[in-house]
């Protein structure tokens, strides 16, 4: 395989083209995916024409480029992601209709949340920055410190050596309190994160776990950060995060769930 005066390979340049749109940025120039990428602009436009005519991108009127219809299509028949998306919809679906707040689901991705779902709410709904294919920091969402509590004790010590980013005044940035509300995590088994990432919102996260009882997604909410008592919506959190689980296999005790239109549970 042809390799770059720096040593990439063809494919590396391609795939660094495919990560340079972002769900903020699902439309770019050649000459913006040239400086997202760090590639010579002529380099650029070739792997961008090839991406092309391969189906991996599309090229509109105006000549700004987004991903290609057929890379979406090949990507959804075997994407894990893709199962436990259709395994949880219906019940993300029962979530909302009780809480009535934005309902998101979300996997993790190197040392961020990556967005499988979300469900709008409508109305006087707080904003939410969260999007479908986004990503958003592992250290200052709901679903990111429910997903950082649970993983390999390598990662969180990787996080936690790391420069954390203030978001807003709530963020957690100090490695002392962090490993504090990691604990907190594991051991009631959901979070409450007051305004960590956007004032004005608070978000409540629990694990959802796999037939192998390993924590493969979190499920949250965001509710506006005046309710007085949000932990009063961690009950049908925990129950709905507990009915998806089961859905994937996972033997849970038999406590409550949501499941008024959700898949059997696996036996």
């Amino acid at each position: 395989m042809a390799r770059s005066a720096a040593g990439e390979s063809v494919l590396t340049r391609a795939m660094r083209i495919l990560r340079s749109f972002t769900a903020g940025s699902p439309t770019l120039t050649v000459s913006e995916i040239a400086r997202r990428t760090d590639l010579p602009v002529t380099t650029a436009h070739r792997l961008v024409t090839e991406l092309v005519e391969l189906g991996a991108l599309d090229r509109g009127e105006d000549g700004r480029v987004r991903m290609g219809h057929h890379l979406w299509e090949v990507a959804s028949r075997s994407s894990r992601a893709q199962d436990l998306r259709q395994v949880a919809m219906p019940f993300m679906e029962d979530l909302q209709a009780v809480v009535r707040q934005h309902t998101q689901i979300g996997i993790l991705e190197g040392t961020d949340v990556l967005y499988l779902e979300r469900l709008s709410a409508r109305g006087e709904a707080v904003a939410n920055v969260a999007r479908i294919a986004g990503r958003l920091p592992i250290h200052a969402t709901s679903a990111g410190l429910v997903l950082l509590a649970f993983s390999p004790r390598e990662l969180q010590e990787e996080v936690l050596a790391q420069s954390l980013p203030r978001y807003t005044d709530q963020t957690v940035t100090d490695p002392a309190e962090l490993r504090r509300v990691l604990a907190q995590v594991r051991q009631e088994g959901f979070v409450v994160a007051r305004q960590m990432i956007t004032q004005g919102a608070t978000g409540l996260a629990a694990p959802i776990r796999d037939d192998h009882d390993e924590v493969v997604a979190a499920l949250s909410i965001v509710i506006p950060a005046s309710d007085p008592n949000p932990r009063a919506h961690a009950p049908v959190l925990l129950a709905t995060a507990r009915g998806i689980s089961r859905a994937l296999g996972a033997l849970l005790p038999s406590e409550e769930t949501i499941r008024t239109r959700g898949p059997k549970p696996s036996r």
